[in-house]
């Protein structure tokens, strides 16, 4: 069984998306990573992605991860601050731990394509 499945399918991965973005926008600390972002438009992409990243059905059809991401100047804290809240979600609506940990490795398999911001130098931090 996918991890897609035994998470609850469609209804599952919208209430995942659903509960996951506000948890995004209510942290100071990511919340500026989305302003003058259309949240309806990028849920719904987040839904496909992770519906296909689950191992549910190909719906798919956005930009690649790395060119979506290009630019945007990620650091890995936020990287890590965004896949602790997914992890955090998915934990909070009753995920089994083994599904949490495919998705927290599926997660940081991307972590590459998705950080594009060197880490501060030394005598920046």
């Amino acid at each position: 069984m996918s991890t897609y499945d035994a998470l609850g399918g469609a209804g599952a991965v919208r209430a995942v998306v659903a509960v996951f973005y506000q948890r995004v926008l209510d942290d100071p600390d990511l919340r500026a990573w989305f302003d003058g972002i259309d949240v309806d438009r990028l849920k719904a992409h987040q839904r496909a992605f992770l519906s296909h990243a689950l191992g549910g059905p190909e719906l798919f059809a956005g930009r690649p991860l790395a060119a979506a991401h290009a630019g945007l100047g990620i650091t890995d804290d936020a990287f890590d601050a965004v896949a602790e809240h997914l992890v955090m979600t998915l934990y909070d609506l009753g995920a089994e731990a083994g599904r949490i940990e495919e998705v927290r490795a599926a997660l940081e398999a991307r972590r590459e394509v998705v950080v594009s911001a060197a880490p501060p130098a030394p005598a920046d931090r």
